[in-house]
């Protein structure tokens, strides 16, 4: 891709566990919510697994930066506290490291791609700069949710190369 370096010299932080506990740590069941034993009033329509925002940041935490050898958790790109979760629809915020970074839109695409291959289709994810971090945040957050803007660029070898090297972490790590 693009040889210029954005940000030489990223701060690097240590990876803390969040305070907040998930579902898993907090002895609830991941897959149906426990309170209803009574399995014959359950429908399969009705079953609907909720997911939250500690499951979307476990997805892309260890997506690694396309500049570095790092991921987007250990530069403080992304965190729980920046996904929002409905019923069907997800907000992703992230944080470029650098006001001008210009991979903002491709950490945007790679933490896109991650959630579209990993989720039910039946959710919607916005992908955001946090505001104020970026100085074409507009820009940057149009491009990421646009459809025909993503799917022109999904369209692009190189692009799509860089992708795949950079969500290839965020898979492998999942895979125990």
């Amino acid at each position: 891709m693009n040889a210029q370096i954005f940000n030489a010299n990223p701060t690097i932080y240590v990876s803390q566990k969040s305070s907040r506990k998930s579902r898993f740590e907090a002895g609830q069941s991941l897959w149906v919510d426990d309170d209803d034993d009574d399995d014959e009033e359950r429908s399969s329509d009705a079953d609907v697994e909720p997911i939250d925002q500690d499951e979307i940041f476990e997805l892309i935490r260890s997506i690694s930066d396309p500049e570095h050898p790092n991921s987007l958790e250990e530069l403080r790109v992304v965190s729980a506290e920046q996904i929002e979760v409905g019923d069907n629809h997800i907000v992703v915020e992230f944080t470029p490291t650098v006001p001008h970074c210009g991979m903002s839109t491709l950490i945007g695409l790679c933490i896109r791609v991650r959630l579209l291959r990993s989720l039910p289709p039946r959710f919607k994810v916005d992908i955001r700069v946090q505001p104020g971090s970026h100085q074409s945040e507009l820009a940057v957050n149009k491009q990421l949710n646009d459809k025909e803007r993503v799917a022109a660029a999904l369209e692009n070898p190189s692009i799509v190369e860089t992708i795949e090297k950079c969500i290839e972490t965020a898979e492998s790590s999942r895979r125990v």
